[in-house]
């Protein structure tokens, strides 16, 4: 198969498709099959003028109407907005304008048009970390019902939900599903490989630390790594003479920091509860509920996790590894500054990296070999000493299509047409290969991934592998995903900065999370699926309790582990 995965679709090109029919046709739809699409898809290409004439005809009462959508700026929605939204146009005549912002402004956004109930955008890709806040707050259509009723007549037949691989991730407790995929990704380590396995790299290592260089299965060998390259000279393994780390992060006090802590860092220390996709009654977010799912607490005090032993050392790890063993830049840096610096080929493992900046990475040369394959691989993120079996190993950002009730219906129906064209079988397959963040259990099988599987250093192992599930977002114990997840980066910032330790930050935390659901529960606006929170009482009385929250250790500190990288994969397929 030729894979080819340059767009070739531009804007000018399918405006110029528009342009030249009086109405939306099969003729725009064909021309982008052709210049696009070919041999990617899961479709042969009789079915994508099928799907496609679904489109022309499902939008007829659409056309001349004219959109907005929003997302966050990643590869896979630059693609669906510079791409597939001017072909979505000129197939159908809908005019999209897909908005790319930072991800804090898309949740600012949505939070605006739930408060003002006034239409700010008629579809958001936001991630499905707010499942919480949809279910409780019931301000979103339910998908279940919509393609039930109202949009029954506008739901695509090949829609195929059940080939989405994180639906489990957008459905409520009730059942229903609130949001639809339109990116996934996860967060792995990520290493150089190179370095790895190169002879003199592993006798050193062993000389030095006295068991194997491989990948870290805990954070204790994961420390041992960072300092063993951090400073190394290099250049006889093909990297620099000098400026290698052993660690990369990021620290500047900014929203994408909250991110780093939510998106179960502190599970995997081993903070939370045992539970799949989340930690149950204690999440990765420190945060209690009852058997009803209502909140009841994030300190320890109420049976909380936020400002535990757990939590405190998730932090303390975190900020040591960032002041010694990463560029001093990294610390000043966001998550979008920090996600291409692997790429610089200086830094010899990352604990925790979003495999969305894996589609940059092919295409920095200091990381990849002449023939394409990649100096790096990736693999599970190792865990801190509090983590047990059968606890949250990782985290997983499924970007979601979102319809607000407050968007008047017709808008909403030409919006839905445009999110089942972007996550359509006909297109799935290219985007997937552009962006590299599968949504459909069709894409990541398909045979032009497997042709390109030694190209992605584990990526598409990974998807294909069982494992893929254990990787998850923030679940239902979040009431109020935007209120609450301004106060991480918040209060993480104070720590990183060092204006306070790390147990003061997590104190303040914990206890403006409360603040924010005591309001919750006050105002009753979730009704019985709102907070109701626990009496304080003292901790101790919770840490003789099963479960979390965890007393501190004696000892945090543990006998380092690695493992092959080869066994792991083979564990994976």
């Amino acid at each position: 198969m030729n894979l080819n995965l340059k767009s070739t679709t531009s804007i000018a090109l399918a405006l110029s498709l528009l342009g030249g029919a009086a109405f939306a046709d099969m003729e725009a739809a064909r021309a982008f099959l052709d210049a696009e699409i070919g041999e990617l898809s899961s479709l042969p290409r009789a079915e994508q003028e099928a799907e496609m004439q679904w489109f022309v005809d499902a939008a007829a009462p659409f056309q001349g109407m004219e959109i907005k959508v929003v997302s966050e700026t990643i590869t896979t929605h630059e693609y669906e907005s510079q791409v597939l939204a001017p072909a979505f146009t000129a197939i159908t005549g809908i005019k999209v304008t897909h908005d790319l912002i930072g991800e804090g402004d898309v949740v600012e956004k949505l939070q605006t048009q739930m408060q003002s109930r006034e239409n700010i955008y008629d579809a958001y890709i936001n991630d499905s970390d707010l499942i919480g806040t949809h279910w409780r707050y019931q301000q979103v259509r339910n998908l279940t019902d919509w393609m039930a009723n109202e949009a029954a007549d506008i739901t695509s037949p090949t829609l195929d939900l059940e080939d989405f691989i994180g639906t489990q991730f957008t459905t409520g407790p009730d059942g229903k599903l609130y949001q639809l995929p339109s990116q996934q990704f996860a967060n792995l380590y990520w290493f150089r490989y190179d370095w790895f396995t190169d002879p003199k790299t592993m006798e050193d290592f062993k000389a030095a630390y006295g068991y194997d260089l491989g990948v870290p299965v805990n954070w204790a060998a994961y420390e041992d790594i960072a300092e063993f390259f951090t400073g190394r000279d290099m250049s006889y393994a093909g990297g620099p003479d000098e400026g290698v780390f052993g660690n990369m992060d990021y620290g500047k006090k900014d929203p994408s920091l909250g991110w780093r802590y939510t998106d179960a860092w502190m599970s995997m220390a081993g903070m939370g509860d045992v539970g799949e996709p989340n930690g149950l009654p204690v999440d990765e977010w420190g945060i209690r509920v009852n058997e009803a799912s209502q909140p009841v607490g994030a300190c320890m005090d109420r049976g909380g996790a936020a400002n535990s032993p757990a939590a405190v050392y998730a932090v303390e790890k975190a900020i040591d590894w960032l002041n010694k063993y990463s560029p001093p830049s990294a610390m000043g840096m966001t998550f979008s500054e920090a996600g291409p610096v692997p790429g610089q080929g200086n830094i010899a493992q990352q604990m925790f990296l979003y495999t969305t900046f894996v589609a940059p990475l092919v295409d920095s040369p200091a990381v990849m070999n002449e023939d394409g394959t990649p100096k790096w691989r990736l693999a599970p993120s190792p865990h801190g000493v509090y983590w047990k079996e059968g606890q949250k190993v990782g985290y997983q950002d499924v970007g979601s299509w979102t319809l607000m009730k407050s968007t008047p219906e017709d808008r909403a129906k030409a919006a839905w047409l445009y999110a089942q064209f972007v996550t359509s079988k006909t297109v799935d397959v290219k985007k997937s290969h552009v962006g590299l963040t599968f949504v459909r259990d069709s894409s990541i099988n398909h045979e032009s991934f497997t042709e390109r599987a030694d190209k992605l250093g584990g990526l598409v192992e990974f998807y294909r592998s069982p494992a893929r599930t254990a990787w998850s977002p923030t679940g239902t114990n979040v009431p109020d995903y935007p209120r609450l997840a301004q106060l991480w980066w918040q209060n993480i910032g104070d720590a990183m900065s060092g204006a306070k330790t790390a147990q003061d930050a997590l104190d303040s935390l914990c206890a403006d999370m409360e603040s924010v659901m005591e309001r919750l529960e006050r105002a009753g606006v979730q009704g019985d699926l709102g907070p109701k929170m626990n009496e304080p009482q003292d901790a101790q009385y919770w840490l003789d309790q099963p479960g979390a929250p965890f007393a501190k250790l004696d000892n945090e500190d543990e006998e380092p582990k690695t493992v092959s990288y080869d066994e792991l994969i083979s564990s994976w397929q």
